[in-house]
Parts: structure tokens; sequence; C-alpha cells
């Protein structure tokens, strides 16, 4: 039975360490933390095994690098010669915006089998949206096993390492900026006399509904809207409004200056 060890367990970090707990077992998993308490606190709560960053490094088949890429190359640098010692070579598996997998090497100083991946906060709720790619001297065993371990956290879909910044830009960033959305249209109603309970429900379940629509039907998102917009209604006059307000434009700059932002990190 597979192992995963878990370097990281903050937001990002404990949300794919409880979706994996769903997809195998918990004696199999093994959270580590900079600081021990967090890591500690969640072991308790899906009973997994609370570990040191070396024991972690030392026994999981699949080492989960849940850190940001600023702190990368130490934390790498700290586990080399863990790795280099183990007499069964492990996948490292990346979250950190930027940093490629050839960069990952350079830094551990070894060509382990690595997956990239670039998740969004959403698996914590099993809706996920998790992009990947992997390096070419991994398993298709390992690569099955990753996939069943992240089986409940949502949606995965192998990119090539090359597009996944520019995928990360929207999905692993697109919530925040969908709840700026959510947000904006429940002051709206509250503005317009509703109370805030009830338009932040409406507003959620409105942006769940239309994306089950997205999803379901396959149509193109400007059809879905002229089907709303009635001629002369109230909708267009909302849309007029938004599209005044620079709204398509805004959401466009907003992904590419994540984009852009993530390819400084990786510097």
């Amino acid at each position: 039975m597979k192992t995963f060890g878990f370097i990281g367990t903050g937001n990002m970090g404990g949300a794919l360490a409880r979706a994996t707990a769903k997809a195998v077992s918990p004696d199999c998993i093994f959270l580590s933390d900079s600081y021990a308490p967090v890591a500690e606190a969640l072991a308790k709560e899906l009973g997994c095994c609370a570990a040191s960053v070396k024991e972690v490094a030392e026994k999981a088949d699949f080492v989960w690098l849940g850190v940001k890429p600023q702190v990368m190359a130490s934390v790498l640098s700290e586990i080399a010669p863990v790795l280099a010692a183990r007499k069964n070579t492990p996948v490292l598996i990346s979250m950190a915006a930027g940093v490629s997998m050839a960069e990952i090497r350079r830094m551990v100083g070894a060509e382990y089998p690595i997956i990239r991946i670039m998740p969004n906060m959403p698996v914590s709720v099993g809706g996920g949206m998790i992009l990947y790619d992997y390096t070419n001297n991994i398993s298709e065993d390992a690569v099955e096993a990753f996939t069943k371990s992240l089986s409940v956290a949502g949606l995965l879909d192998h990119l090539p390492e090359k597009l996944i910044d520019a995928g990360s830009a929207l999905s692993g960033c697109g919530p925040a900026f969908v709840c700026l959305f959510a947000e904006a249209l429940a002051d709206g109603a509250v503005a317009c006399g509703l109370p805030r309970d009830k338009a932040m429900r409406y507003a959620s379940q409105t942006l769940m509904g239309t994306a089950k629509l997205l999803q379901e039907t396959g149509r193109h998102p400007g059809q879905i809207k002229d089907a709303v917009c009635s001629p002369g209604g109230t909708t267009i006059a909302g849309v007029e409004a938004l599209e005044q307000g620079g709204f398509r434009a805004s959401t466009m700059d907003a992904v590419t200056r994540a984009y852009e932002r993530t390819l400084e990190l990786g510097k």
C-alpha cells in the first residue's frame, strides 16, 4: 500500500491531505509542518500520523511539497540527504507556483520522479480543479496511485507543464476572483433592500447553478447570457452597466496579472 507524506499542512496542503484521507487509509498518511501543532491537530482530526519533515522524507512513497516557492530550495536542501539514503525511490509532488520540475530537480540534486500540480481551494469540498504534469521517469502505477488519491477532490486534468502557470492563473487564482464577484452581487442586492444572509445564499447558488449549466450543457457562456437577456429587459440593463465598468477587460487583466506574477515567483 502506497504512503503519502505532506510537508506543509497549511490551507492548501491541509485541504489536499483531507481529500487524500477520504480516498486512502489515514494510516498511510504522514503530516508535517514547520509549526508542528498545525500538523498534529490535522493528524488528530483525520486519524493520520503526525511526523517530522525528516520522517516524511524517509517513509513516504509520495512526498508532497506543500511549501511556498520562496522556501522550496531550503526544504529540498534539508531533505535531500534523507531522500538519497533511501533504498526505494520516492515521488516528489510539488504545488509551488512558478517552480518547474527541472528546477526542483536542480534544487534537490537528483532526478527523482516528480509530479507538479496546481490545485485550487475547492478541493476541500470535492469541487476542485487540479492541473498536473509529471516527469518521464515516473511509472504508470505511480500516476494511477496519485490520481486515485485525489479522486474525491474534484476534477483532475493532465496539462503540459508549459501551460500549467497559465491554467493556474485561472483555476488557482479564480476562486478569489469568483468570491469578489459573489460578494459584489450580494452587496448590490443588499443595496436594493435584500437581507444579507439571503443575498449571499442567492449569489452562491446562482454561481453554482450557472457553473453546472455550463458544464452539463456545453453551451458557450455567451449563449446562456443571450438567453437570459430579454430585449429591453432588466438583465441587459445590468449587462450594459458591467460593460461600462470594464468588467470583462478587468477580469482578463486579473488573470494575466496573476500569470505574470507566477512567472516572477519562478525566477
